[in-house]
């Protein structure tokens, strides 16, 4: 028997008037301890008009979870969750422990912890809000060798921090909140390297990945038209890319160098000298080639309309080694995006028919959920939706 009253049974029971006096039986002392400031290099704010962990730049480490929902998570059901997640999201990310967590003392260190949000087709079939739907259907392209395990979901919650112990707390706690409400489809866990804000992360092909990012997030990034309930988020679209590194350890430096259209030593393109060089894509070689290959990637990647771009934040996942001595490894391409089919899925197209990269990567996994706004300090995620 459970001795002690969480908050998702008194949700669950409906029972919000026990609320307060669950809260009076942390009599151990260690409950709510101050937030820490708002703006400390520690804490990331919780509250605004996007959800944090979008615009944020990024942390070392992430994972991302998504849920299945239980027979029975209704829309009424479903706003009790989100308000339940959103509760410990805003307490975790300012340094203090959820209300019942069992390990308040590892609530201390926030570490930058973002917790972000999504919701996928099947949470709006089975909450029967088809009729508030946006657009999130994927065409499969040719390249596409897409596992189960690694693809769809109902609900996502992408948690990011700069401590992995931070991380693993919240994950936890967010595991425990939803338990009653949905089932763990997946989990996918990345890392990035610790370095500066501002400099480009490399990928585990050597790569400097993410170079052009969008000037512009009100245009490339935020919603300000379709559903309203969604005005102010965004759409995120994972993709698994499996990288087969032993096979890109045989290629020599000028092959990779022509499959990506860059230098992988300093990231520039191959008519540039620096990495934020504009690449010149009408140059020629001396025998009248292209020197940026047309299957290069940085050609076929690119949109010409800046507005177009979409917001890039991955990450390197490298788990299980096999007897042999090969590594699992790849990149978790998180993108988001004000419009899926305008912004994402032109550039998928292009690099599925043609891109010189897909030699050494494979996606093996895909999902795409809405990111819905952000929320204020008596709100709560999901309620433009729900409420």
């Amino acid at each position: 028997m459970d001795r002690n009253p969480t908050r998702r049974a008194l949700f669950v029971g409906g029972a919000a008037a026990a609320v307060a006096a669950a809260a009076a039986c942390r009599a151990d002392r260690r409950a709510d301890r101050p937030a820490a400031p708002a703006r400390t290099p520690d804490v990331v704010p919780f509250h605004g008009a996007h959800q944090a962990g979008i615009a944020t730049p990024p942390q070392v480490h992430a994972v991302f979870v998504a849920f299945d929902l239980r027979p029975g998570t209704d829309r009424a059901a479903l706003g009790r969750l989100m308000r339940l997640l959103t509760d410990d999201a805003r307490r975790l990310t300012a340094g203090r422990q959820g209300l019942a967590d069992a390990q308040p003392e590892l609530a201390d260190r926030p570490a930058r912890l973002t917790v972000t949000f999504g919701f996928g087709p099947g949470l709006f079939a089975k909450a029967k809000l088809r009729d508030r739907q946006p657009r999130l259907d994927l065409p499969r392209f040719s390249i596409d060798r897409l596992e189960d395990r690694w693809s769809g979901g109902d609900l996502l919650v992408q948690l990011c921090a700069d401590d992995a112990v931070t991380l693993a707390h919240a994950l936890r706690l967010i595991v425990k909140d939803a338990r009653d409400f949905a089932a763990v489809r997946w989990t996918q866990r990345g890392f990035r390297r610790n370095q500066p804000a501002g400099q480009t992360q490399r990928n585990l092909m050597g790569q400097l990945d993410g170079t052009v990012q969008p000037a512009d997030l009100d245009k490339a990034v935020w919603i300000s038209d379709g559903p309203e309930w969604l005005r102010g988020g965004t759409v995120m679209v994972l993709r698994r890319i499996s990288m087969d590194l032993e096979k890109w350890d045989e290629a020599d430096e000028g092959a990779k160098a022509f499959a990506v259209g860059r230098d992988l030593r300093t990231g520039a393109p191959l008519t540039g000298k620096a990495e934020h060089d504009e690449p010149d894509f009408t140059a020629k070689d001396e025998l009248g080639f292209p020197v940026i290959s047309d299957n290069a990637h940085i050609r076929l990647a690119r949109a010409a309309d800046p507005a177009l771009r979409m917001l890039r934040r991955g990450y390197n996942y490298d788990e299980s080694i096999s007897r042999d001595g090969v590594a699992d490894s790849g990149l978790l391409f998180v993108s988001y995006q004000a419009d899926l089919h305008r912004q994402f899925v032109p550039v998928q197209r292009r690099l599925a028919a043609s891109d010189l990269l897909n030699l050494w990567t494979t996606p093996v996994g895909s999902a795409v959920f809405a990111l819905p706004p952000g929320c204020g300090p008596g709100g709560w995620i999901g309620e433009t939706l729900l409420a």
